[in-house]
C-alpha cells in the first residue's frame, strides 16, 4: 500500500520525475489528557510531498481529504480502493483500543528519593531534594512536608520523559542548616494504592554534621597527640644511647 501510495502521489505532482522529491507519512494514534482526564483521542493517517501537506485519511468515511489541489486525482483514486481503506480503518481502531487500554491499565508506581546538598550561596542553608522516577502514567503529586505541613517557595524540575517510556519528577526546597524538625516527601500517584512517604534521616549527600565535625576534631587531636608521644620517645631513646647527650 505504503508503495502504491509513493507512486500516486508521485504520478500526480510531477508527471516526470526528473529531480529528488520529498514524501512523507504520518500514521498512528494519539492521546491528550489534562488533569488525568482523556480530552481527546484521534486516530490519523496523513501525508505530506515536498514540505506541504498534500492528503489525509478520514477513518469514519472511509474517505480521503485532498489538503493541496494537487492531490485531487490521487484522492478520486484512493477513494476507490474500498479493500485497503478498510484494512486502514481496522488499523486505526486498533491502535486507539490498544493506547486507551494502556491507558487505563498500566501503572507503575514511582521510587521515591530524599538527599540534601549543600546551598551553593550560604553555609547556613541546604536544599533538601525529592525524587520520583520511575513512573507511569505521567500524572503525579509531590511536595516535600516539614512536621506533616506542606513546605513553601518549591522548586520543581517539571515531570521529565525517561527512556524507558516512565517519567521523572523532582521538587527541592531551602531549608535551615540548624532547623529542627521531621522533614518527609510525600507523593500521590495512580500507581500507588496510598501515598508515599519518604522521610529525610537526616543524611547528607555532600553535607557534614556537627557529629561528623566532631569525630574528625577528636580523630585530629589525637592524633597529634600520638606524633608528640612517639617524637618524644625517639629522643629520649636518643639521648639515652648517646649517654645523656644529643
Amino acid at each position: 500500500f505504503a508503495q502504491c501510495s509513493i507512486q500516486y502521489v508521485c504520478h500526480e505532482c510531477c508527471s516526470v520525475i526528473v529531480e529528488l522529491h520529498v514524501l512523507q507519512r504520518k500514521s498512528g494514534c494519539e492521546l491528550e489528557k489534562c488533569n488525568g482526564t482523556v480530552t481527546s483521542l484521534r486516530a490519523f493517517d496523513e501525508y505530506g510531498f515536498d514540505g506541504e501537506d498534500f492528503i489525509a485519511f478520514n477513518s469514519d468515511t472511509l474517505q480521503w481529504i485532498d489538503k493541496n489541489p494537487k492531490a485531487k486525482e490521487t484522492k478520486i483514486k484512493w477513494d476507490q480502493q474500498t479493500e485497503r481503506n478498510e484494512l486502514l480503518q481496522h488499523f486505526l481502531k486498533t491502535c486507539m483500543n490498544w493506547i486507551s487500554t494502556v491507558n487505563n491499565t498500566k501503572k507503575t508506581p514511582p521510587d521515591v528519593h530524599v538527599f540534601v546538598r549543600k546551598a551553593p550561596d550560604d553555609d547556613s542553608k541546604m536544599n533538601l531534594w525529592c525524587l520520583a522516577t520511575g513512573f507511569y502514567p505521567r500524572d503525579i503529586e509531590m511536595n516535600i512536608r516539614l512536621d506533616k505541613i506542606n513546605t513553601e517557595n518549591k522548586i520543581s524540575s517539571g515531570i521529565r520523559p525517561n527512556d524507558d517510556g516512565s517519567f521523572q519528577m523532582r521538587v527541592s526546597v531551602e531549608i535551615d542548616r540548624n532547623l529542627r524538625g521531621s522533614y518527609d516527601c510525600f507523593v500521590i500517584h495512580r500507581g500507588l494504592t496510598e501515598p508515599a512517604v519518604v522521610e529525610w534521616e537526616g543524611n547528607y549527600a555532600d553535607c557534614e554534621t556537627e557529629s561528623q565535625w566532631s569525630l574528625k576534631a577528636v580523630l585530629i587531636t589525637v592524633s597529634t597527640v600520638l606524633v608528640l608521644i612517639v617524637i618524644s620517645y625517639c629522643i629520649y631513646r636518643r639521648k639515652r644511647l648517646n649517654g645523656g647527650e644529643l
